[in-house]
């Protein structure tokens, strides 16, 4: 891993704190809007931006609520889904349909949150599932524009790329 991608990662991890703790009071909980989840489209990009994502995540979960269970399944929720994603974006190199895959794949697999809620919070699983999973819908759905727009000024993938 090459300096430029260490920083890189970095700054997507600490932006992905930072736009967390801004946002908290909406971020943690049975109905979150966690903005920063748009980020979970970079790995479209290049499968390079997963530990930025997952660092920023580890961090973010410092300071839920639930402690040591976040940690726990908050970090394997977004490895998880990063991880399914970046298999699939090998065999699918439509960068759309990548991002209506991620923003599902993200949605369906909010159920370890509800299961971590579940048990940190005793709060109901199916519903607190549902309410996760609308909350993260909405996040990535609205992000995937944002993403491909951003993307177009800052060309994601470059920088991560050696000069």
């Amino acid at each position: 891993m090459t300096i430029k991608t260490l920083v890189t990662n970095a700054l997507v991890a600490s932006a992905y704190v930072a736009v967390s703790l801004v946002a908290a009071p909406i971020a943690f909980g049975s109905i979150q809007f966690r903005i920063p989840e748009i980020f979970n489209h970079l790995v479209i990009f290049n499968k390079k931006y997963f530990f930025g994502i997952v660092l920023g995540v580890l961090l973010t979960n410092l300071f839920s609520p639930t402690g040591i269970y976040d940690l726990t399944f908050g970090v394997a929720h977004t490895a998880l889904s990063l991880s399914i994603v970046i298999f699939l974006a090998k065999f699918i190199k439509h960068k759309w349909t990548l991002f209506i895959i991620n923003t599902i794949v993200f949605t369906f697999m909010m159920f370890i949150i509800a299961f971590e809620l579940y048990l940190a919070a005793d709060l109901p699983f199916l519903f607190t599932w549902l309410t996760l999973a609308l909350g993260e819908f909405g996040i990535m759905a609205i992000g995937m524009p944002i993403m491909h727009a951003l993307n177009k000024k800052l060309n994601f993938n470059y920088l991560l790329e050696k000069r």
